[in-house]
């Protein structure tokens, strides 16, 4: 979406939960693991962190012609290299109706690049109302990233939107977020140390035991979630555990040797054993179970995730009843090879810029199809993902990387979907083609309480009023409903 906003009908689907790590930058600093002051010069690189730049009102107003204008940027500057922008403010609950417009300077060429637009939120992305991640009191506003590719200098104008008077009179200005500031992410480095070949893979314990064969009562430090911990769209006792301390790869050890980078494609009979340890079989199932075989998943550890910067807690819930897709609004300027390093600017970006608790999507895939874990706490387990506000429970979110208002996802990256839906899905036993009811935890397109029924394969747009996925990618719903139920063999 570009241009002016004036509703909350074009907002995008960034994820939607929150349980912050960090207040936000009072000063012009770089928020890092290590501090890094955004007045440095341009050639002092830190891998892996993000520069923090407060807009103010721009001299010689671009657009002095529109009486009232409001505009606040920050003009032309060098910086430390960067690869992802977006634009964040102080309150969530306030929506910023403007236009975002960024420009950059590429590192290998020295070259300016035209201005581009950055998708807004609305104050509705954010935790489900009434929860304790929603009332931190830590999560900010913000545009959608934007990848840009390896850049070393910046330049960012925020325009006010005017918006039509009552009954003829002069146009109104909304006023701007306060707070605004321009946040440059470095992705860091993608190598990683890996585990000998020859390593055996440490034995499970008791913690990720009772997490894979998914009992009832917990075991080790494995402790029922606090009512706090649940989610508004959540019935009294629906959340399963919240897992304290468990490493991320840990939560795959079911699935493959720990520290390994990619889940390997399982055939559907290891996929049926699987589900028999996840105990989420019905009778029905047992006779003849409609599960796809489980695609090959990189891993966290795979796409270079700084587990130091996310929540140590994990949450689940007791099943998932349906998959949100969304776009990841950052653009399709990227190769294939680089999807690791947008992954991990996002994910910077939502924990460090936004202060979410993880990453927002459960999954991420690539425009060549490749499939990402998302949130940390276990690809087979019913994660609480942080995508789809008032829909976070019993869902997952899965967002194909790139913008696809109006440029048609690929071929590969419908397929993904499907065959990552086929699976995991029917590890709980449901239909891509059925239907499905979600009680809504609140948002702005469905009260509280209200139970909706969903396509089991749904698009951000069908739980909140949203762009997302796009037009283009929301087209092809369809394509991948039926692709995956082929997949489970129905």
């Amino acid at each position: 979406m570009h241009g002016f906003l004036t509703s909350s009908i074009g907002v995008t689907c960034a994820a939607a939960l929150a349980l912050p790590l960090t207040a936000a930058p009072t000063a012009a600093t770089a928020t890092t693991g290590g501090a890094a002051p955004a007045s440095a010069p341009a050639g002092a690189h830190v891998p892996g962190s993000t520069q923090s730049l407060p807009l103010a009102p721009l001299a010689g107003d671009r657009a002095s012609t529109a009486p009232g204008t409001v505009e606040q940027g920050v003009p032309r500057r060098d910086t430390r290299r960067f690869s992802l922008v977006g634009v964040v403010w102080d309150d969530p609950a306030t929506e910023l109706h403007g236009r975002v417009q960024v420009r950059t300077r590429a590192t290998a060429t020295g070259t300016w690049s035209d201005w581009q637009d950055l998708e807004t939120h609305t104050a509705d992305h954010a935790a489900d109302p009434g929860t304790a991640e929603g009332a931190s009191g830590r999560v900010r506003g913000a545009t959608a990233p934007l990848w840009v590719g390896e850049s070393d200098g910046v330049e960012v104008r925020v325009r006010a939107a005017h918006e039509d008077g009552a009954d003829g009179a002069a146009p109104v200005v909304s006023p701007l977020p306060t707070g605004l500031r321009l946040e440059l992410v470095d992705p860091g480095d993608a190598a990683l140390p890996q585990p000998p070949a020859d390593e055996p893979a440490p034995a499970e314990d008791s913690r990720t035991t009772a997490l894979t064969a998914g009992v009832a009562e917990p075991a080790g430090n494995v402790e029922p979630a606090e009512a706090g911990e649940a989610l508004g769209s959540a019935e009294a006792g629906e959340v399963f555990a919240t897992v304290e301390g468990l490493d991320a790869s840990a939560a795959n050890a079911g699935l493959a040797p720990l520290g390994a980078t990619e889940i390997p494609a399982l055939s559907r009979a290891q996929t049926e054993g699987e589900l028999l340890a996840l105990g989420t079989l019905t009778e029905q199932q047992k006779a003849k179970p409609y599960v796809g075989p489980r695609p090959s998943i990189t891993t966290r550890r795979g796409w270079g995730a700084d587990e130091k910067l996310r929540e140590k807690k994990f949450v689940y819930t007791k099943k998932v009843k349906a998959a949100f897709v969304h776009h990841s609004a950052t653009g399709n300027n990227y190769r294939c090879s680089q999807a690791p390093s947008v992954i991990r600017g996002i994910y910077r970006y939502h924990v460090k810029s936004m202060g979410w608790r993880d990453i927002g999507y459960n999954f991420l895939v690539d425009k060549c199809g490749k499939i990402y874990e998302g949130r940390a706490g276990g690809v087979a387990k019913p994660v609480l993902g942080a995508h789809t506000m008032g829909f976070n429970s019993h869902s997952m979110g899965i967002a194909v990387l790139g913008t696809y208002s109006s440029k048609k996802p690929s071929s590969a990256a419908v397929k993904a979907v499907a065959r990552l839906t086929a699976w995991k899905l029917g590890l709980y036993g449901m239909n891509p083609r059925g239907k499905t009811y979600l009680k809504s935890g609140g948002g702005n397109l469905y009260r509280k309480g209200k139970n909706v029924r969903l396509n089991v394969i749904s698009g951000h747009r069908d739980g909140f009023a949203t762009s997302c996925p796009g037009k283009q990618l929301y087209g092809k719903l369809g394509t991948a409903r039926s692709s995956a139920a082929k997949y489970q063999g129905r």
